[in-house]
């Protein structure tokens, strides 16, 4: 069992030097993107599904709160935690729309919609995605694997180099936490 336990370490180690590696840049740029669309007036709206759905929340709830430093509120939003709208929108519309919906009724221009995907296929997140976009949202995709469709719609695509789901979603609470971090200090001193 320990040396299972060493490979799950080594392996999420490995991805998260590979990310340094290669994604430093578009991490720099989401955390820009954001900043820019708080200081405006904007806001944050994060979606997924299962575990991204527990990653939207999490975010969110970071940035409405606190990260590390009691300080104002910064605007976010997760279009994951209301079941009423989540289910009379899959029940009378069909599942894939849930986020799209969401975003057509909450989403302004100047706010930021991230899709959060581990395979980056998700039909619903995609076409969140979409709808941002035709909002003239600004559009960030956490993904993974090769990114799927929606690696190839976000204006900012952050792609895990893992296949491994586990591994994916550790990396985007990792880019996560920096994205809050970083926003906190700049907005908030």
């Amino acid at each position: 069992m320990r040396d299972k336990i060493k490979e799950k370490l080594l392996e999420s180690i490995q991805v998260k030097e590979e990310l340094m590696r290669i994604c430093i840049t578009p991490i720099v740029e989401t955390v820009n993107c954001i900043i820019d669309s708080l200081k405006r007036g904007g806001k944050v709206i994060f979606f997924g599904n299962g575990g991204s759905a527990a990653d939207s929340q999490h975010l969110a709830a970071e940035f409405v709160g606190r990260f590390k430093k009691d300080r104002k509120a910064l605007a976010a939003v997760a279009l994951t935690t209301d079941t009423s709208i989540l289910t009379s929108l899959a029940n009378d519309y069909g599942y894939e729309v849930i986020f799209a919906k969401q975003i057509e009724a909450l989403g302004n221009k100047g706010d930021v919609a991230v899709g959060i995907s581990t395979s980056g296929k998700a039909k619903n997140v995609i076409m969140g995605i979409k709808r941002a976009k035709d909002m003239n949202l600004k559009t960030i995709a956490l993904t993974g694997g090769d990114g799927g469709a929606l690696a190839r719609l976000a204006d900012i695509t952050l792609i895990i180099p893992s296949k491994v789901t586990a591994r994916i979603q550790e990396a985007h609470i990792t880019i996560g936490h920096i994205i809050c971090e970083l926003a906190e200090e700049t907005l908030c001193g």
